[in-house]
């Protein structure tokens, strides 16, 4: 088992990490993403079609954990990981 917060942080440093749900949203439909977290208070919970090959977390904290967990000031709903980085996140 990975540790997610550590696994996302080094992601968002490392990697290619797109945040929000309009910026994961494009992702996802240029077929960019390869891997989507979502916190357990989005609102859309829908963000990946069936026909996607990107893996979905549903990360188990709200909004302002999830961004935080990325070491972000901010909130943050959804997040697209296009390049994991140094990250072992795929994994999870």
């Amino acid at each position: 088992m990975i540790d997610v917060a550590r696994a996302l942080k080094t992601a968002s440093t490392t990697g290619d990490v797109r945040f929000g749900l309009a910026e994961t949203r494009k992702s996802v439909k240029k077929g960019e993403a390869k891997m989507v977290v979502i916190a357990n208070n989005c609102i859309s919970k829908d963000l990946v079609p069936s026909q996607s090959s990107a893996k979905v977390l549903m990360y188990q904290g709200t909004n302002v954990e999830l961004g935080s967990a990325c070491g972000k000031p901010f909130p943050i709903s959804a997040l697209a990981i296009v390049n994991p980085g140094e990250s072992n996140i795929l994994s999870a």
